[in-house]
């Protein structure tokens, strides 16, 4: 499932493609809202909101991968998996608004952090910035390239991924010689994206 949340007047001055993806088991509409909040920032962008390639728990909920079973040894597997798929979705939106990587953003919360994150391990340049909101790496970069900024922003009480794979992403990225932004921890947020962020 697609929601387009914004759409600018497609032409070569698009200034912004912004891909948002959501955690595991919910759907486009849990990502609408923070999508919204890009949209007037950056007029001349289109902001699209993809669902997960796969049906998960309840009957609109969603996931890229199965989250059942999953454990440090078999969750690059799983990311590897459907890889292609998301990585086919970006350059499908990327061609229908005609704005290179150069110009395009992923925005994703949880799994559609890993996502995003994961895409630019796969295909280096595939976006020229990542906003990861409390997501993780499947597995630490080793290398890394100051084509695509990654911004990690982590709640500080996050019961499901731990800010430590926060902390331990940005110390990966900076050694390899990457270009990371990271927000201080932020104690009051758990699971959630505040408009404040």
């Amino acid at each position: 499932m697609t929601i387009l949340l914004f759409k600018a007047r497609i032409n070569q001055h698009n200034s912004c493609y912004c891909f948002s993806r959501h955690g595991v088991g919910d759907n486009p509409v849990a990502m609408g809202e923070i999508g919204s909040w890009f949209a007037p920032l950056f007029p001349d962008a289109l902001v699209v909101s993809v669902g997960g390639a796969e049906p998960s728990g309840n009957p609109a909920g969603r996931q890229w991968f199965s989250v059942q079973g999953i454990t440090e040894d078999n969750r690059q597997a799983r990311v590897n998996a459907i890889m292609p798929t998301f990585i086919e979705t970006v350059r499908y939106w990327q061609k229908q608004s005609g704005v290179g990587a150069n110009a395009t953003a992923l925005i994703g919360f949880s799994q559609g952090a890993i996502m995003a994150l994961e895409s630019i391990k796969a295909e280096p340049g595939l976006a020229s910035r990542v906003i990861a909101f409390n997501g993780r790496y499947a597995s630490l970069p080793e290398t890394a390239s100051t084509a695509t900024t990654i911004h990690l922003i982590h709640g500080g009480e996050d019961p499901v991924i731990d800010l430590a794979h926060a902390v331990a992403a940005q110390e990966a990225l900076i050694s390899a010689g990457g270009d990371v932004r990271s927000l201080p921890p932020l104690p009051e947020i758990r699971r959630w994206i505040s408009w404040r962020i």
